[in-house]
């Protein structure tokens, strides 16, 4: 796989990280994903689906260009088609995020982000005040993922606004400087309504994961 981070940039994540939480009792995890799905069957269902309709088209124009094919060939070549087709998502990938509708692709991400909170058990801090943010490059889908005691506090606009410097960002291929920006931006926040306290325990790493 790619990696997207060179060391320094994953250096300079962890430091801007750490930097931010000195000032807050809450914690901020950053999570890049290549993709959040291969989408192998989604694009098998999409790629079936074309097949038969296709096949249905076919059938209409042989009989009514009166072209005679016996039904077992008729099947064979339906069954080649699919064949081919499976072939050709399973052998180009690329090809599958043509197929999958973006509504598919977003919610495979978002789903990805949510497991990735709990994977990482942002949801277990002491004061629930974890914060995940997630960007998923394939399909250019970023999310800003808090526990309940932050957002109790703060506003959806707030997230929707470091959702969007992560987005801008990795679509300049900028992913690095994405998450420098939207951390030092989360870390403002949180230092607002959760600012740090005597002892300030790091209950989370400070590094970026890569998947």
């Amino acid at each position: 796989m790619q990696k997207y981070l060179s060391a320094g940039d994953r250096a300079r994540i962890a430091e801007t990280i750490r930097t931010a939480e000195e000032k807050t009792s809450g914690e901020i995890y950053a999570v890049l994903a290549h993709r959040s799905d291969d989408y192998f069957f989604a694009a098998g269902f999409v790629a079936a689906c074309g097949v038969i309709i296709a096949s249905i088209i076919a059938a209409f124009l042989a009989h009514w260009y009166w072209f005679e094919i016996s039904l077992p060939l008729f099947g064979l070549a339906i069954l080649l088609a699919f064949i081919c087709v499976i072939l050709v998502i399973w052998l180009v990938p690329s090809i599958r995020f043509a197929l999958v509708p973006h509504r598919i692709r977003y919610h495979r991400a978002h789903l990805n982000a949510m497991q990735q909170f709990l994977a990482r058990n942002i949801h277990v801090t002491s004061k629930r005040t974890g914060v995940l943010l997630f960007v998923s490059l394939a399909e250019r889908y970023a999310e800003v993922v808090a526990d309940a005691g932050i957002n109790a506090k703060v506003q959806q606009k707030d997230w929707n606004d470091i959702v969007s410097i992560l987005t801008q960002h990795a679509s300049r291929e900028e992913v690095a400087d994405g998450f420098v920006v939207g951390i030092e931006k989360a870390g403002k926040l949180l230092a607002r309504y959760f600012p740090a306290k005597r002892g300030n325990p790091n209950e989370l790493g400070d590094h970026v994961v890569e998947l």
